[in-house]
């Protein structure tokens, strides 16, 4: 059904949301959506910094100089 939709249809539907909604009400809009794409990657950022922080702190401990007979 979209697939339909060329660059002309795009611009009527562009211009009835702008007639619709304003322009300051769209402006705003973009800028709730920006700063939510931007929580979105910080907190993408801090979920890696955690998994990253929970491999290091879950590293082997085992110390280098014990021997098999040791481990049995």
């Amino acid at each position: 059904m979209l697939n339909n939709i060329g660059p002309m249809g795009l611009l009527l539907i562009a211009v009835v949301v702008l007639v619709l909604f304003g322009r300051g009400k769209i402006s705003s809009l973009m800028g709730e959506v920006g700063k939510g794409i931007t929580s979105f990657k910080k907190g993408i950022n801090e979920g890696q910094k955690e998994l990253e922080d929970t491999a290091e702190a879950a590293r082997d401990v085992t110390p280098e100089n014990e021997t098999e007979k040791d481990k049995v």
